[in-house]
């Protein structure tokens, strides 16, 4: 950290609420913050939003060295397909890759069913001759002339804002598209290029084609967005560093954002399994469920031994429902989540056979739910949250925004409980009860994927409506135990905090084990080693100590899908091969419960990841002050009925305090409820321990 700038921001940009977090470890200082999300210019509620926080801190931006942002931009341009206009070149004969994708359909019931729609329309995908074999050997060299006029065609006659180059077998031998970058950028200066070799270098051409495409798709809309956020920060007086989320959970700076928008894809929904790790690590829980559930969406992850989850492919923009398969596959690091449309502003309604159900639709922070008053007219799920009696509308945001209770019910009366033909209050439950089941069901459905049962795990409740939701959760999962962290209102805004740079890089290198070329993948992990430690090098805020770790991606011959396997440290060689293959048989065996006998292990792809230390932040420096109990009021709980209900104000509440439930507990930014069978203990960092019977 540089001289004098000793304070950290975290800064969460949310489909409805931007989240922050400001950190100083030296004054011992930290301050949260929430407000409503700037759509039509996130960076005006940002700025906003860090004011704000520095002068509740007494801090100037001269203090601030490190900001950390993560944003929904690249998510929300692939759903909503408001990308730029992008052309591909790839070897002739193959533009059609793009449009054909696999072979697996998403919904084999339904004859009608539609793949995603392509990024890049036909006339836009260009061939050129020039041709690989699948060993990487040239047998036919690249036609440059074709290559500058199928750009001048693409850039000049379609008008077209970025290009995407993507040969076969260029994850082997990238030099033709690093060729065809150079001669692309020789003639056209300003072009944007993306190579496949480069952000995606691994087997399976459709897959590396498609994000080498979304990567182009976003980036000019990625340039944009943090060029003019940087330059708003640097005009506010910020001379410290930005850092970007990436969605595998690291840090990047923004020229590495830039040039590979496509890894920011999940770099909000990273930070909260972030978050859930460091909590986890500090509570000394070996097995925790993270549940982030935002204004739009709730999302799920696993987190053991104090790490979360990872997978290497992704699919962007599901377009039926949420199914696998009807979205675009991509290949990157990300934190290994389900993620579904039932956050706080999911609209709830009638579908068309007349039953409730909730989201994915979300009210956004415009016009947003009907109890903030700001023109909404659907229902949503805070808004029966409302009703229900588990927010309070003198206290949201601590009193910053007051909900309006009586458009609530109306809208309720009007949607849902009229067409059915029941009560505002039943209504309010059955929102909440769907909303509920959605997510205990998506839960239930992502730990099966990995042969775990919830009921093990302990649940880290956080986001504006995670703690809220909860208690329910919970008892469908018969999950035991709940912890909800201090400041969990804007816990992914701590996770940027907590987070560290990181690099991590692939290369495909498809061999069987037994005839690998130790020599070829020594070369390739020095290779991006030493990639990865030139990036960290400016990263001095975080200190110089390079962890690396390396794994590889393996299965058996003739099998179609890999599974990760940590590779030892020691250095590569003929003596290696039976260290790896011995984890190998071990992961094979921890994920299906067999191993082949007589079956050849190989390698798709080698994998590595490197990342300086993170930080640790302790949100417990709040002293506890004023009487704890606000209250009382009448509160919906599941399989309880409505109960009168204490109410404790969080902040009041020092360390050692029990509580039996039903309680409701609030802080600025979220609210908890637990019904008559819980029992909560504010532990030494201020967390609240819930313990179900």
């Amino acid at each position: 950290m540089r001289s004098g700038r000793t304070a950290r921001i975290g800064v969460d940009v949310g489909g409805t609420f931007t989240d922050l977090v400001l950190h100083d470890e030296s004054r011992q200082i930290t301050r949260t913050g929430k407000l409503l999300t700037t759509p039509d210019d996130p960076g005006r509620g940002i700025l906003a939003g860090i004011e704000r926080l520095l002068r509740e801190s007494g801090a100037g931006w001269d203090d601030v060295g490190v900001i950390v942002h993560g944003t929904t931009l690249i998510t929300n341009t692939v759903l909503e397909r408001t990308g730029a206009e992008i052309g591909l070149i790839t070897t002739d004969g193959f533009r059609d890759v793009l449009e054909m994708g696999g072979e697996i359909r998403f919904d084999t019931e339904n004859l009608f069913a539609r793949p995603a729609t392509v990024l890049v329309p036909r006339d836009r995908r260009l061939g050129v001759p020039g041709r690989l074999l699948a060993d990487g050997t040239e047998h036919l060299a690249l036609d440059e002339e074709a290559l500058l006029g199928a750009a001048r065609t693409l850039l000049e006659d379609h008008r077209v804002e970025a290009l995407a180059v993507a040969f076969l077998h260029s994850y082997r031998n990238p030099a033709h598209e690093r060729r065809a970058k150079e001669v692309i950028t020789a003639a056209h200066p300003e072009a944007l290029v993306t190579l496949s070799c480069e952000v995606a270098p691994e087997i399976r051409e459709y897959e590396r084609m498609s994000t080498a495409c979304v990567n182009a798709y976003v980036q000019p809309r990625v340039h944009a967005y943090l060029d003019r956020l940087e330059d708003s920060l640097r005009a506010a007086g910020f001379a410290g560093r930005l850092y970007i989320m990436l969605s595998g959970g690291g840090l990047t700076t923004v020229e590495e954002a830039k040039e590979f928008p496509v890894k920011l894809l999940e770099s909000g929904p990273a930070a909260g399994a972030i978050a859930a790790a460091h909590i986890a690590r500090a509570i000394g829980e070996d097995r925790v469920i993270s549940f982030d559930v935002g204004g739009t969406t709730a999302k799920m992850s696993v987190v053991e031994n104090g790490a979360p989850a990872l997978a290497h492919r992704f699919e962007a923009g599901r377009l039926e429902k949420f199914k696998p398969g009807s979205g675009l596959p991509l290949r990157l690091t990300v934190v290994d989540m389900i993620e579904i449309g039932a956050g706080g502003g999911s609209i709830a309604g009638l579908d068309d056979l007349g039953l409730l159900k909730v989201g994915p639709r979300s009210a956004g922070s415009v016009p947003g739910p009907v109890a903030y008053g700001l023109g909404g007219a659907l229902p949503t799920v805070t808004d029966a949250d409302l009703v229900t009696g588990r927010l309070d509308p003198d206290h949201f945001l601590g009193g910053e925004m007051n909900l309006v209770g009586d458009d609530v019910r109306a809208a309720l009366r009007a949607h849902v409980a009229g067409p059915l033909g029941i009560g505002v209050a039943e209504a309010a439950v059955g929102v909440q009860s769907i909303a509920a089941d959605s997510m205990a069901a998506a839960t239930r459905m992502h730990l099966a994927e990995k042969g775990a049962d919830p009921s093990a795990y302990t649940l880290v409740a956080f986001g504006g409506a995670g703690p809220v939701h909860a208690y329910a959760l919970a008892r469908l999962l018969k999950i035991g135990r709940i912890v909800v962290p201090m400041g969990a209102g804007v816990m992914s805004a701590l996770g940027f905090l907590v987070a560290a740079p990181t690099v991590t890089d692939v290369r495909g290198y498809p061999t069987e084990l037994a005839d690998a070329d130790w020599a070829h993948v020594s070369r390739l992990f020095a290779e991006m080693e030493e990639r990865a430690r030139a990036l960290l090098a400016g990263a001095d805020e975080f200190g110089d100590k390079v962890v690396v770790s390396r794994s590889a991606d393996m299965r058996y011959v003739g099998q179609g899908y890999e599974i990760e396997v940590p590779l030892p440290d020691a250095a590569f060689g003929p003596g290696a091969a039976e260290a790896i293959r011995d984890r190998f048989l071990a992961a094979y065996d921890a994920t299906f419960g067999r191993t082949i006998s007589g079956g050849r292990p190989e390698v798709i792809s080698w994998r590595m990841s490197a990342a300086l230390p993170g930080s640790h932040i302790d949100l417990a420096y709040r002293p506890a002050s004023g009487d704890p109990v606000r209250g009382t009021r009448r509160v919906h709980f599941e399989g309880h009925g409505e109960l009168e209900t204490t109410v404790y104000d969080r902040y009041a509440l020092p360390a050692g305090t029990v509580i039996e439930g039903p309680a409701v507990i609030e802080e600025r930014e979220t609210s908890c409820g637990f019904g008559p069978d819980a029992r909560i203990t504010v532990d030494a960092r201020h967390n609240l321990v819930v313990e179900l019977t």
